[in-house]
């Protein structure tokens, strides 16, 4: 009779410390791999695969499995949003003002196209219609969160019992392929295209991607940490009166984001003589931190064993979604965002937004961006497309095709 697997968890701050490693490796790893550079592969991801399957081997050989506590890696993340507002200008949204509005069109028609493709390859399959569901927008667009919320309900209601379960390991399996085919599918739209790009190199309003020979001192630093810590507080307050006020609950990195963006292009104005650290390099190595680790943290607690016992149906209805996602981006999402550099790196945003999570998709974008050149308003219009309007909706569209 097998025994029951152990579980250790790491404690917050050795987690985090972990995850600092674990980032470390995958710069290592990358340096000596020229398919992980030329494929734009970010580090924390390459770090946190490497770090899941040592988890995994642990899992196997000794019966215990490594848990972490994941409460820094959720601060990461509102930090993150935060100094993406504290660089957002409103001229900047202004420039972008049309590809946002095509983004949030081709995005709430791709997450009805994604239901419709799972639901028929369910039923095609042989499988509960709203397992369709399960490998649609649930646990594609929805990614973890939403799995676990729509999950327990669909096994209750809908006659697919391992509902939980499956959208747990289809948004797992998502997430690797968002983190892996983000940077190949811009650097082919870029090269197969012609697209003349803006050359490496940090330029003003660049998020990153990372200057490590910016010139930065404490002052700087301080002033930028203060900014962002400010930024959250007004975050949480607005997201507290969001919730109280109107019964709806946006992922908390929302607010933040919006508080940063308020307090970026008011301040200067109101207080000219205050150095406002928008567009620093101090910024920018707060904003790399912490998108680094949080990406680092969330792939090494992957719990890869927990996908041997999935079905291989699903792993199809993966496979299709993955193909359906390629060719949309490829002959929807790039020729309507105009087929420029922005819209290569959009595009490759785009993989994360609708197979992983936002943040794989900034990671992808920064990753693009650190090899070809900056990209500004990429770091806005996309995070603002997957707050606002794909969680809205996916409610919608979740709701519609379970009751089909």
């Amino acid at each position: 009779m097998q025994t029951e697997a152990r579980e250790l968890i790491a404690p917050d701050f050795l987690a985090l410390t972990i995850g600092i490693v674990v980032f470390f490796v995958g710069v290592l790893i990358t340096q000596r791999v020229e398919f992980l550079r030329r494929y734009s592969i970010p580090e924390p991801v390459t770090g946190g695969f490497v770090a899941a399957l040592v988890v995994w081997a642990v899992h196997i050989l000794f019966r215990t499995d490594i848990g972490f506590d994941m409460t820094t890696r959720d601060k990461l993340l509102v930090i993150f949003f935060a100094t993406v507002g504290v660089n957002a200008r409103l001229a900047d949204l202004a420039a972008g003002g049309r590809v946002l509005g095509v983004l949030c069109l081709v995005t709430v028609a791709f997450v009805f196209l994604q239901d419709t493709v799972g639901t028929v390859g369910a039923v095609l399959l042989g499988m509960p219609k709203a397992a369709g569901v399960v490998a649609g927008s649930m646990s594609l667009v929805g990614g973890h969160g939403t799995a676990i919320a729509w999950g327990p309900k669909i096994a209750a209601e809908h006659g697919f019992p391992a509902a939980l379960e499956s959208g747990m390991a289809v948004a797992t399996v998502s997430l690797i392929i968002a983190s892996l085919l983000g940077g190949p599918l811009a650097k082919l739209l870029i090269e197969r295209n012609g697209i003349a790009v803006p050359g490496t190199g940090a330029e003003d309003g660049a998020l990153p991607p990372e200057a490590d020979a910016a010139p930065i001192d404490k002052m700087a630093v301080m002033r930028a940490m203060l900014a962002v810590n400010v930024t959250v507080i007004l975050g949480y307050l607005a997201h507290a009166w969001l919730t109280e006020a109107t019964g709806v609950t946006l992922p908390l990195f929302v607010p933040c984001l919006l508080a940063g963006m308020l307090l970026s292009n008011t301040v200067p104005i109101l207080l000219p003589r205050l150095r406002w650290p928008a567009h620093t390099a101090a910024l920018d190595l707060l904003s790399s931190y912490a998108l680094s680790i949080f990406l680092a943290m969330s792939l090494m607690s992957m719990q890869l064993w927990t996908l041997a016992g999935s079905a291989a149906d699903l792993f199809i209805l993966v496979a299709v979604q993955t193909a359906v996602a390629a060719g949309y981006i490829v002959f929807v999402v790039f020729p309507a965002l105009g087929r420029d550099y922005q819209a290569a790196v959009l595009s490759g945003g785009f993989t994360g937004l609708s197979l992983g999570s936002t943040p794989t998709a900034i990671a992808s974008m920064s990753a693009i961006t650190r090899r070809y050149g900056p990209s500004p308003n990429a770091f806005v219009i996309l995070p603002l497309v997957s707050a606002f309007f794909v969680d809205i909706v996916n409610v919608g569209a979740i709701t519609l095709f379970l009751r089909l």
